[in-house]
């Protein structure tokens, strides 16, 4: 009785070690995931082709920002350091992880400061990668990243310029788009929804705070009036003309 009493004590240490031991493993993978990802990060930011090559599979699926494919190949080989006059640094921020045994897959944000001959220029990415374990390294087999819209610098108009654009717009009697004043600013309806403000990014260019990847270009006839305006999405246009 006694010694088999003695055994449940020391089967339950064992197995609290077990798992602490595992979790401390795993801690230390995740550690080392988001290193060797903020790394990969710096390397592309400085050119620095040896570091994208060690954290790169052979057969790596890569699209970058502009939706393109690249190989590992394409992007070893493109590797250079900036030229005279332009630094580039990325750092991570609200990086995620999720761990699948062997497999694990990040999101987060790179934000680029760009030195550019005497500008300091910022933006942002929104990224995921897929690293697998091979052996005891981790190798990214796929990347994705979309640029992060931003909106433009706004500026301020004179109110008989914007009296101009004030007025109904439709894409047909189902999508109506109304255009108001509002103090000293502007605002816009769809529909019964609420409104909004919009504002301008120079003469008859409007846009939606939060929505900076989209323009409103507005037309003009011989006279000068506004006739209406192209709903202007990733190069993509919807006219909607004004009625009223």
């Amino acid at each position: 009785m006694h010694a088999s009493r003695s055994v449940v004590p020391l089967f339950v240490g064992a197995t609290l070690l077990a798992i602490c031991c595992s979790a401390v493993a795993a801690d230390n993978e995740e550690a080392l995931i988001k290193r060797q990802s903020q790394e990969f990060s710096d390397a592309s930011a400085s050119g620095d082709a040896s570091v994208l090559a060690r954290d790169l599979d052979d057969h790596v699926i890569f699209m970058n920002e502009t939706g393109e494919i690249a190989t590992k190949k394409d992007i070893v080989d493109s590797a250079s350091p900036s030229p005279k006059g332009q630094s580039n640094s990325l750092t991570q921020t609200d990086f995620k992880l999720e761990m699948h045994g062997t497999v694990a897959v990040t999101s987060f944000t790179d934000v680029l400061t760009q030195q550019f001959h005497g500008q300091t220029l910022h933006a942002k990415f929104l990224s995921t990668e897929v690293w697998l374990k091979e052996g005891k390294s981790w190798r990214m087999i796929s990347s994705q990243t979309m640029t992060k819209p931003e909106d433009p610098p706004a500026v301020v108009l004179p109110g008989a310029l914007l009296d101009e654009y004030v007025g109904t717009y439709e894409d047909g009697p189902d999508f109506v788009y109304k255009i108001a004043r509002d103090g000293d600013g502007l605002t816009a309806t769809i529909g019964d929804a609420p409104p909004v403000a919009i504002k301008a990014e120079l003469k008859d260019v409007l846009f939606t705070p939060g929505q900076g990847d989209r323009r409103k270009i507005f037309q003009r006839d011989a006279s000068g009036k506004v006739t209406g305006f192209f709903s202007r999405n990733e190069g993509r246009d919807v006219w909607l003309k004004r009625v009223d």
